[in-house]
Formats: C-alpha cells, sequence, structure tokens
C-alpha cells in the first residue's frame, strides 16, 4: 500500500468512526465530508469505491442495524425506535426497513409470527438438505452437517414462527431438481424476504444458464450496478436458498472458484456435474 493509499484508508476509516458516533443525527454529506478534510464530491467517490456502497447507504445501514437492536433487544415501539436512532418519524423507518431489509420494522420485530413453516431433511448428490416451505414457496434451503444445528439455524430467522416436520409439495418439487427434471426449476416457488438490492442479484443469478458460469463483475453490470461488484458479493453470499437460487454459477474475475457458502468443494463439485449434464 503506497501512501497515498494508506492516506485514503485512514480518512475512510475516520468517516466510518464518524457516521457511527454521529448517525442519530443523520449527518449530511457535507458533514462526514468536512470531518476528513475532503470535498463532498471528492468524498463520495472515495468511500463508495472503498467501503462498496455510498455515505448515505452506509449511514442507513449503521442506523437500520441500531434500529434492529431496539426492537429485538429493548422491545421498543416503532415509534421509540425510530425517535433514538434520529429518524423523523415511523415512515421513515419503514422505508428504510423496506429498502434494507425488505420487510417492514414490524414484520422484522413479529420475526415470522403467523407463519406456518414446514420443513424436512432430504439427500441430494452433494449432501444432506434442510429445505423448509411456507404456503407460498421454498424460504429457506441449506447443506447441513448437523441436523440439530441446521435446525436451530432456520427457527432463528424465523424465532416466531410455528414450525413443523412435514414433507410438501413444494418441497418435493423444489428437491426433484437433483432428479435430473431441469424444467422442474421454473416451477419452484419461492417465499424470500430480501432488500430490493438482494432480489436484483438473486433474480440475475436465476438468469445463468445451467452449466454456465458469471463473475460478480459480470452480475453487477446485469444489474445496471457496474461499481458494485462488491455489494453483488455480499447479496449472494446471503443467499437463503441453496442450489435452487444458483449462486454456484458465480466465480471471480481471476477464475478462480472463489468461496461458498456451503463450502468451496462442494461449489466445485456442483459446477462440474452440471457440466457433465450438456
Amino acid at each position: 500500500m503506497n501512501e497515498q493509499q494508506q492516506l485514503n484508508y485512514h480518512r475512510i476509516a475516520d468517516a466510518i468512526h464518524f457516521v457511527r458516533e454521529n448517525f442519530k443525527k443523520q449527518p449530511s454529506l457535507g458533514d462526514i465530508a468536512e470531518s476528513v478534510h475532503l470535498s463532498p464530491y471528492h468524498f463520495q467517490r472515495l468511500f463508495s469505491d472503498w467501503a462498496g456502497v455510498s455515505p448515505k447507504k452506509f449511514i442507513q445501514y449503521t442506523s437500520v442495524e441500531y434500529a434492529k437492536r431496539l426492537l429485538k433487544e429493548q422491545q421498543a415501539t416503532l415509534l421509540d425506535a425510530a425517535s433514538q436512532t434520529g429518524l423523523s418519524g415511523t415512515g421513515r423507518l419503514h422505508d428504510l426497513f423496506i429498502s434494507i431489509e425488505g420487510m417492514t420494522p414490524g414484520e422484522f420485530k413479529n420475526k415470522g409470527a403467523r407463519l406456518s413453516i414446514n420443513h424436512s431433511f432430504a439427500e441430494s448428490p452433494f449432501g444432506k438438505l434442510l429445505v423448509a416451505s411456507t404456503a407460498k414457496g421454498i424460504c429457506h434451503m441449506a447443506f447441513i452437517e448437523d441436523e440439530k444445528e441446521a435446525l436451530e439455524v432456520l427457527k432463528g430467522r424465523f424465532a416466531n414462527a410455528v414450525h413443523q416436520e412435514y414433507f410438501d409439495c413444494l418441497q418435493q418439487g423444489a428437491l426433484s431438481v437433483f432428479q435430473g427434471d431441469r424444467n422442474q426449476l421454473d416451477q419452484v416457488k419461492l417465499h424470500l424476504s430480501a432488500t430490493p438490492f438482494q432480489l436484483k442479484v438473486w433474480n440475475a443469478l436465476l438468469k445463468i444458464p445451467e452449466g454456465r458460469l458469471s463473475t460478480y463483475g459480470d452480475i453487477a453490470k446485469r444489474i445496471a450496478s457496474p461499481r458494485a461488484s462488491r455489494a453483488v458479493g455480499t447479496a449472494v453470499g446471503s443467499n437463503p436458498v441453496a442450489f435452487l437460487i444458483p449462486c454456484h454459477r458465480v466465480i471471480r474475475a481471476s477464475g478462480n472458484i472463489g468461496g461458498y457458502a456451503w463450502g468451496d468443494i462442494r461449489k466445485t463439485a456442483m459446477i462440474g456435474w452440471e457440466a457433465s449434464r450438456q
């Protein structure tokens, strides 16, 4: 790292610290830029390059994370959460949650309340799976090593839902994709809670043909955000439905297989299996 890069790194670190200390005041771009002695224009570009998101989006992320802690740990009301986060009202809190979490503050606080979730364990060519569904579609599918731990993860995502072990037709349809029925994938219904950005990324993943690979940069261009490769990587990594949303088809621009939530070896095997079926 040369001298200029070191200087930029420290400026961004200072800016992040400033936001975390002052987000309740909802500082403007100018306020943050001034704290690190840069013009708003220069700071906007520098921060976006280093952090992968704009300063405005970073403030929003910080605000929502704080509001989530208030709602979850302190059981705060929506009005109190908005006020303590420095937002103008519950409407602003609602809009931020929809934009960043893909759900309303009330839905986050309820954490799956009034949802009935069926789950089952199944074998696949790539190991054991936990698959779960609501009345609307598949909400969770993950490769697992330990059934108890995997079930705890599922119940942590939907803590207030009613869970039962039951193999339904939605799960049956989802698992049939491992049995050579390529057309079945188009019929699988998903029930996902996600941000608009995550949904755009996951939809782009669904368009990668079986047996083909794409890069994070390719996905960023496909969703008209060519500078958002890092954010794309985060969205790919947060995919809650293994294989059906084919994040395993995304590799690094260097050709390196890259990471995978369910293991690099499994990812390599899946890529090879799909290529052999062409």
